[in-house]
């Protein structure tokens, strides 16, 4: 399906301190890199918010800039030909090519075509207390991503759907989960009358609702059910003719007339950084990924692996010593493990070490 990409870019991030938010990294990569990648199948993409060295991508600024979400979507859509555009925020870092083709694929009515997903580090418990696991944990809970980030047969994450549908009634307000537009609205036309009903879907893919061949728009839902208005896809058409008729500031009043799917799908792509609690989640998640490769690359049982306390000792390495000696002094205390040292005999070694190392230099210099 041809569809154009919209990414918003341009919000002043107020939780963040005024931060460049869009320019924060995780695994290497800018948040708004990793939007602009999940859409790499788009014919053109559309950043609205400052210019940055991206290519490929067309920057546009709302008017005035940081104006919100109505003239920024304004100012993008001036840019869309397809006949389709995928509207998504500028901080989503588990936002994946496969997500993108999955809303494609609800808006045609052939979800079938969406890919399978591999369970992530964090549904594989690498390196995760016991309670993030078993708890309700914003983390752990629906994790997963719709890439094979490896090659090799993918297992369906925990809690996939079934094709059995599955009717529910309006979706659920998640508790402390981002909405950019709360206040209510009168759609154009007049109120709609029904809510898209959230059923079970394709194995392996998600949850999806609506109708299928249905003309309008696809959002996705988060874990609460609650709709996530800047991750979603939309016929250019009604969606340019809606917004020429709409006055309001809301996204939520604009687009919802126009949902026909709304979408549950596991890995998260909905998840956003708006704080800085939210990027450091997402940068641990990147760890747990890597932690779990790693294991499974080296044969090692990721059971082994106490990743708090590793950190913890390298922390206090590179804080004490030198920020080199972090990553040695890991390699060390794996040397020391592979001789038959129990692990946590030797991590306390090391800190101690590393905490009394001035105190140790010292002494070592007088002594020469």
């Amino acid at each position: 399906m041809a569809f154009d990409a919209v990414i918003l870019a341009g919000g002043r991030a107020r939780r963040l301190g005024g931060a460049d938010k869009p320019g924060l990294t995780v695994g290497g990569r800018s948040l708004v890199e990793h939007v602009v990648a999940a859409v790499a199948g788009a014919r053109t993409t559309v950043v609205v918010g400052p210019e940055r060295e991206i290519p490929g991508v067309v920057f546009v600024r709302e008017d005035p800039p940081g104006g919100g979400p109505v003239p920024a979507l304004t100012a993008g859509l001036e840019q869309v030909t397809a006949p389709w555009v995928v509207l998504l925020a500028g901080d989503l870092p588990f936002m994946m090519p496969g997500h993108v083709k999955a809303l494609l694929a609800a808006a045609s009515g052939t979800p079938d075509q969406a890919p399978r997903t591999v369970p992530s580090a964090s549904a594989r418990g690498v390196g995760i207390p016991e309670e993030t696991r078993t708890g309700p944990s914003r983390s752990a809970r629906g994790a997963g991503t719709p890439e094979q980030i490896r090659t090799g047969a993918s297992a369906p994450p925990r809690g996939a759907g079934t094709p059995e549908q599955t009717r529910t009634g309006p979706p659920r307000s998640a508790p402390g989960a981002r909405t950019p537009d709360t206040e209510p609205h009168s759609p154009p036309g007049g109120a709609r009358t029904s809510e898209p009903a959230l059923a079970t879907g394709t194995p392996g893919i998600g949850e999806v609702s609506g109708t299928s061949g249905a003309t309008g728009g696809v959002v996705m839902v988060d874990d609460g059910g609650r709709e996530q208005w800047l991750a979603g896809a939309w016929p250019t058409g009604p969606l340019k003719e809606a917004l020429a008729a709409y006055a309001g500031r809301s996204l939520k009043g604009l687009l919802g007339p126009l949902v026909a799917v709304r979408l549950s799908l596991p890995g998260r792509p909905w998840f956003d950084c708006d704080t800085m609690d939210d990027l450091e989640e997402a940068r641990m998640h990147v760890l747990n990924e890597w932690t779990a490769l790693a294991c499974e690359e080296l044969g090692i049982d990721p059971a082994r692996v106490d990743r708090d306390k590793i950190l913890d000792l390298t922390k206090e390495v590179a804080h004490g010593v030198a920020r080199p000696a972090a990553p040695l002094t890991a390699y060390l205390l794996g040397l020391a493990q592979g001789a038959g040292t129990a692990s946590d005999d030797a991590v306390e070694k090391l800190i101690t070490l590393a905490k009394n190392w001035g105190q140790a230099t010292s002494e070592t210099l007088t002594d020469s």
